[in-house]
């Protein structure tokens, strides 16, 4: 440290916001050379990976999905490493609130009208919510689902109790989930774990009528069997993440009557801008204080 305040080294291509929020913690701007703590926005892991250092103590991600970095090998034990989770939580939150109005309202087909006609919509009141990832979005979902009296089934990895959920689900509780709700959230990380998790067998299971959003990774769930099982017409999707992604201009999801496909925009960098910066503030003052940081990845379960 110097003058027992941290050196860090921050990566900001797109502006000064995180380094005035590591100088409002009370530590100084330092090279990569000598910092302890490294705070990267962006830029590709390798980059960093070539330039870490035995003096570097703490990483800092500005990104709350974080396989990339696992990728390409760079995540280590060596030291603290922590992403952005739970920072995106409300924006997040509010587009799967916006996309679950949407589909119930059923305004994708009223905006692509061109002729005056009844259509009959719903209301969330009621209905089930499940909640595939009940981590900071998830739960940050549930809450902004209070005042429409829904139930709600969250599933996590440990299968712990999650606030504000009916019913807490573990792994094994993820067909029952997908078979009781009419509206199913995912907001998993990508892992080898859940890599595939909705497939075609378990798309299947979905009711008729209910809404697939998809706010975690594209990953999550097989294309090819999501595309069938659209095209069936039993269900509908939302999709903000996809695989591939970027997807192909001639993909057939854009064209599907029932599939709002949104470009990863469900947070962006000026959304999240703000929040980010109080998470970089938080954690440089732990790490000055020797605390744990928020965000903290377990390079185990890998993220």
């Amino acid at each position: 440290m110097s003058d027992g305040r941290p050196r860090v080294h921050v990566h900001d291509p797109r502006g000064a916001g995180l380094a005035r929020a590591v100088l409002a913690a009370g530590a100084v701007l330092a090279d990569l050379e000598q910092a302890e703590v490294v705070v990267w926005d962006e830029g590709r892991p390798e980059e960093l990976g070539k330039r870490l250092h035995a003096g570097i103590h703490f990483v800092q991600l500005t990104a709350a999905g974080i396989e990339n970095w696992f990728e390409a090998g760079v995540i280590d034990d060596k030291r603290l490493w922590a992403a952005a989770k739970g920072v995106y939580e409300d924006p997040i939150a509010e587009y799967v609130l916006a996309m679950m109005l949407a589909v119930a309202r059923r305004l994708p087909e009223v905006v692509a009208g061109s002729e005056w006609r009844h259509r009959e919509p719903k209301i969330l009141a009621g209905h089930t919510i499940g909640i595939v990832g009940a981590g900071g979005i998830g739960q940050a979902t549930s809450r902004f689902l209070t005042p429409f009296g829904v139930r709600t089934l969250a599933l996590t990895r440990s299968g712990r109790q999650v606030p504000r959920a009916s019913v807490s689900l573990g792994p094994s509780g993820l067909e029952t989930l997908l078979a009781e709700s009419d509206y199913v959230v995912l907001a998993a990380p990508a892992t080898p774990e859940t890599d595939g998790m909705i497939s075609a067998e378990r798309l299947e299971l979905m009711r008729d009528g209910a809404c697939l959003i998809n706010v975690g990774r594209g990953t999550l769930v097989d294309t090819d069997a999501l595309v069938a099982e659209l095209r069936d017409g039993r269900i509908s999707a939302a999709l903000d993440v996809t695989d591939p992604e970027p997807l192909p201009s001639d993909h057939p999801l854009w064209t599907l009557p029932n599939a709002i496909v949104t470009s990863h925009t469900a947070n962006t960098a000026r959304l999240g801008s703000a929040a980010m910066a109080s998470r970089v503030n938080e954690n440089v003052a732990r790490f000055e204080r020797g605390e744990e940081p928020l965000g903290l990845v377990d390079p185990v379960a890998r993220y």
